[in-house]
């Protein structure tokens, strides 16, 4: 029987976040509901858990900022001082650039930890889950973080 991440292994476990391989409704990019969800958690309950605050505005969500050309932190503040979702969209396709590049974004992004260096990355945060079994099914970093959040059995 395949593993399961051994509990409390990567700090707590927010189940409540988007898997990130859901595509932000206005944009296509994947992850984008994700780092959302991440601002308005942490507007919500004064911040994220630990194990979500080291890579908060780092990461993933500093990764598809880059790509989008924007600073996280910009991103946040309009998640943070609009009113509902239709003005997060509104406010969000007003500051990114016209073409997201939806498509190269989304490809990258599935493809994060299938480098060697990326493979390695991987192995250890399994290792460290008490699974280095699922090393050959859990095979990018969105895989990781869907797994950790027990999307992936």
């Amino acid at each position: 029987m395949p593993s399961k991440p051994i509990p409390g292994s990567t700090g707590e476990v927010l189940t409540c976040l988007p898997s990130p391989y859901t595509p932000h409704a206005a944009t296509g990019l994947l992850y984008l509901p994700r780092f959302i969800a991440k601002c308005k958690y942490a507007q919500k309950h004064g911040a994220l858990p630990a194990s979500y605050a080291k890579n908060y505005k780092r990461g993933l969500d500093r990764f598809i900022s880059i790509h989008l050309g924007v600073d996280p932190v910009d991103v946040e503040t309009i998640v943070h001082e609009s009113t509902n979702d239709a003005e997060i969209d509104r406010r969000l396709l007003e500051l990114f650039p016209d073409d997201v590049r939806a498509t190269k974004w989304n490809r990258n992004l599935i493809q994060k930890g299938m480098t060697p260096a990326g493979r390695e990355f991987l192995l250890e945060a399994l290792t460290a889950m008490g699974c280095a079994d699922r090393a050959d099914q859990i095979i990018s970093v969105p895989d990781l973080i869907d797994f950790d959040e027990g999307r992936i059995n």
